[in-house]
């Protein structure tokens, strides 16, 4: 090592203050303090290796320009990686651990959590199978609710695959959260599907506009939603379609939207569920034949009527269905009540009586408040113009999504 150094003097590494070594000629530090070898454990854990070693005296200036600019490096890189690491954890989305913390739940899980898919927590019916409460205990217990897929019906494959692959990158308030998803068998090795959601505390929109008569609900007054609540509720389901339609990366047509599909939390906010009939907008575009009317199922009634001379689906499908909705929340009648036929649905039930009779057709629960004033009679009116000017037949006449968003919000600002 003596030899090595025997022409030192020639040598001069004035300014290079990181470079160290303990070699008294060239006045280099020692490299052993605790500070060091910390620095040194913490670059070897990030796989970045700095070697000092003695180097021949022909090459003495190249070698130390080199450690010299690689400790820099080093120095500056292990600075960026710890930022990037510090940003990751500071900007990871509440929902995705929440998401992971569930990735692994089994079809026995799910069978504890319901009880064995008790009736007593069943929630109710949907066209592919059946929905159950459940409280799944991982990490803490949490209430959730458990789509169980009838199998042995037609597309109900189909549809699971459709509403996992629509809800697996969609984050919005007024959509139901999923949690995650059981794809595998039961204990007789049957298949068994589930997508499993957040629980929502007041069930669905249906229940609140056609509840079936309980006994306790005389006992504590159950009347049903007052028009504030009915247009929060609305908002949200547009707010819904609108993040949908036009803010995500791949455009999704609902396909199926109506009562029963909204539901509601503890503080009554309403979510966008059930997309076992969504498509993707850019599928239709590229696969015209696979996206007629006779490629879906919607529910009689609120289906738009262009569907059913087989136009291609759209999101002009989803307004007509909303504005339908938007007509069954005030004049709280089904599109398919007995009293319309072939001459008569809720759309020109409503237009007959727009805007002198619309007082006659609206739900009395909605004007049993105490203020019958003419801004209670004007927001009604605005609330039923809407909803015809969503459901008109032809869709190139109804009103865009962004644009009921804007005319509710004046209705609300009115209370």
């Amino acid at each position: 090592m003596k030899g090595v150094f025997t022409h030192a003097s020639a040598i001069s590494v004035a300014g290079n203050y990181r470079i160290c070594g303990g070699i008294s000629n060239l006045r280099l530090p020692r490299c052993t303090t605790e500070k060091s070898r910390k620095r040194m454990s913490f670059l070897q854990t990030l796989g970045i290796t700095v070697a000092l070693v003695a180097i021949p005296v022909a090459l003495v200036p190249i070698g130390l320009i080199a450690v010299s600019s690689f400790v820099r490096v080093s120095t500056v890189s292990s600075f960026l990686i710890c930022r990037l690491f510090k940003k990751k954890r500071k900007t990871k989305p509440t929902i995705t651990l929440l998401k992971d913390s569930f990735s692994k739940v089994t079809y026995g899980e799910l069978l504890k959590a319901t009880k064995d898919f008790s009736s007593r927590n069943l929630l109710g019916f949907g066209s592919f199978g059946s929905v159950y409460k459940g409280i799944i205990d991982q990490n803490g217990k949490l209430i959730v609710a458990v789509k169980v897929f009838d199998l042995q019906t037609r597309g109900a494959t189909r549809s699971f695959v459709a509403e996992c692959e629509a809800l697996r990158n969609v984050r919005h308030r007024h959509l139901v959260p999923i949690l995650t998803s059981c794809s595998s068998v039961d204990f007789q090795g049957n298949e068994f599907k589930a997508p499993v959601y957040e629980f929502m505390s007041n069930g669905n929109l249906d229940d609140w506009l056609h509840p079936i008569p309980k006994a306790n609900d005389l006992e504590h007054g159950f009347v049903g939603l007052n028009l504030l609540q009915s247009v929060n509720i609305a908002i949200d389901v547009v707010c819904a379609l609108d993040y949908l339609h036009h803010q995500c990366e791949r455009p999704i047509i609902h396909c199926d939207l109506k009562p029963s599909n909204i539901l509601l939390d503890g503080d009554m906010v309403a979510h966008v569920g059930d997309f076992g009939q969504a498509r993707f907008r850019a599928e239709l575009t590229s696969s015209p034949n696979t996206c007629s009317s006779t490629a879906i199922r919607g529910t009689i009634g609120y289906i738009a009527p262009e569907y059913g001379l087989g136009n291609e689906i759209s999101t002009s499908g989803d307004v007509y269905s909303y504005g339908i909705l938007l007509l069954e929340m005030i004049t709280r009648k089904r599109p398919t009540h007995k009293m319309f036929g072939a001459d008569l649905n809720l759309h020109n039930f409503s237009k007959i009586a727009f805007p002198q009779r619309v007082m006659e057709i609206v739900d009395p629960v909605l004007l049993a408040e105490d203020r019958h004033d003419s801004i209670m009679v004007e927001n009604l009116i605005s609330i039923v113009k809407i909803g015809l000017a969503c459901s008109t037949e032809s869709p190139k006449d109804r009103m865009s999504i962004k644009t009921v968003l804007h005319e509710l919000h004046l209705v609300k600002n009115k209370f």
